[in-house]
């Protein structure tokens, strides 16, 4: 089989994504990071090679990179005023590709972990990155 090159095609790109929380779509996201990680063992046995492979559990983290004033509204919403205090919601993050696949990861019972600003002499904008604790992912 010949490997024929995408000709002009449209790869997956930061233009192309939607975010939304709380089933609102938030335009002042600088950065999204997630990701599942599984434990998983090598058993010996007999020999020098593996015989059989363990599984444990499935750790999933992740942390969003919001423009402030996002963060100032996030903020005002919450029933206590502080991020931290706002009960599980779901995030989705879809990419929309012109003329390719809609693909969008589903992140599960998101709280945000920290509430922290860090501004600094010279900042023309204030990104405010955010560790996030996800329960799991979607990833389809």
């Amino acid at each position: 089989m010949d490997f024929q090159p995408l000709i002009n095609g449209t790869a997956y790109s930061w233009s192309q994504i939607k975010f939304s929380l709380f089933n609102t779509p938030i335009a002042g996201v600088h950065a999204i990071s997630y990701e599942d990680e599984q434990q998983i063992q090598d058993n010996h046995g007999a020999g020098r090679r593996v015989v059989s492979r363990g599984f444990g559990q499935i750790t999933t983290q992740g942390s969003i990179t919001l423009d402030k004033a996002e963060v100032e509204a996030l903020q005002a919403a919450s029933p206590t005023g502080n991020i931290m205090d706002i009960p599980e919601f779901d995030m989705q993050v879809t990419y929309l590709p012109v003329g390719g696949k809609i693909l969008t990861h589903t992140l599960h019972n998101v709280r945000f972990k920290k509430n922290v600003r860090t501004v600094q002499r010279g900042d023309m904008e204030i990104p405010v990155e955010i560790p996030l604790a996800i329960s799991h992912i979607s990833w389809i």
